[in-house]
């Protein structure tokens, strides 16, 4: 009896093995490169006005690549009680969750979003979510609570006297800023001083709207990029919004952008009325809590969706 001959060896590759992750890790101001590099890679512009804002008033973190580079990232940003409201409590907000493409699909979302939550601790955590992260937040027990759109163009009036409405809108000064505060604490239902202090700084203008010697209204416009971006807009009524925004927009000399809550739909319709196009932006989700402690009804616009 003969021996069968052996099969030749196969000439296909063996199968890579699987990249180990380190450790979740704070990120610092340092590693700035490398998060602008990563959100290149999704498609994101190259933010780096707003990610040295993120880093410096929130706190980064991310998972190195063993191929180098960051292989995912996002930021939380925390917030305190506000004194003196009635149901004031800490709330967190995670932004910025970003996974390399060449790391897609391995379970990392997850794991920096059971990080997110477990830094955040009792706190009420909130994010906006695009449609195509929504799936995973609510795996992790997050619920909608409102969408949100954003509005760009051109400013359609250099005029912004013709829209206050009788409201009296200046630009402010540093004296503005303890009624700033005390009015954001307010319609935020949280403390954001660390980042309010940082606006004027921030922001290429801030305007704040006033009854007598009443504050009634503040909002701020800042570079993205070629775009103005204005926001937070903070105001008692939609008039007081519209002139806020009208006096910020038209200085611009260029375009901007509005990110709004989809409730408020007489601004929309000014907006759109004023040469904005407007389109759905995400959805904002809480955790933690049945809402989250802001008034939505009184913010026509977050200082950014990556800070509510």
């Amino acid at each position: 009896m003969t021996s069968s001959p052996s099969a030749p060896p196969s000439s296909s590759p063996s199968p890579s093995p699987a990249p180990v992750f380190p450790a979740v890790r704070r990120l610092a101001l340092a590693d700035l490169p490398a998060c602008l590099d990563l959100a290149a890679d999704r498609g994101w512009g190259r933010e780096e006005h707003k990610w040295r804002l993120l880093l410096t008033a929130g706190q980064g973190y991310g998972i190195d690549a063993p191929d180098g580079g960051l292989a995912g990232a996002f930021v939380l940003t925390s917030y305190g009680p506000a004194g003196g409201t009635p149901d004031g409590r800490p709330c967190a907000c995670v932004s910025m969750v970003l996974v390399a493409e060449r790391h897609a699909r391995r379970g990392l979302g997850s794991r920096m979003m059971r990080h997110a939550l477990e830094e955040a601790g009792d706190a009420t955590v909130f994010l906006f979510a695009t449609d195509l992260g929504r799936p995973l937040y609510e795996r992790l027990g997050f619920a909608p609570l409102e969408p949100a759109d954003m509005y760009t163009g051109r400013f359609a009036c250099d005029c912004p006297g013709g829209h206050t409405d009788g409201t009296a809108v200046r630009d402010a000064t540093a004296a503005d800023l303890p009624a700033v505060r005390a009015l954001d604490a307010t319609v935020f239902g949280a403390d954001r001083s660390h980042l309010l202090v940082r606006l004027p700084a921030f922001a290429d203008h801030l305007a704040v709207a006033s009854s007598g010697t009443r504050l009634t209204g503040f909002a701020a416009a800042w570079p993205n990029g070629d775009t103005t971006v204005i926001g937070p807009v903070v105001a008692e009524d939609g008039a007081t919004a519209r002139a806020l925004i009208a006096r910020l927009a038209s200085r611009s000399g260029g375009p901007v952008r509005v990110d709004t809550y989809a409730r408020h739909r007489d601004l929309a319709a000014w907006l759109r009325s004023h040469g904005l196009d407007g389109r759905f932006l995400s959805t904002l989700m809480v955790h933690g809590a049945p809402d989250v402690p802001c008034d939505t009804g009184r913010v026509f616009a977050p200082y950014s969706v990556a800070l509510g």
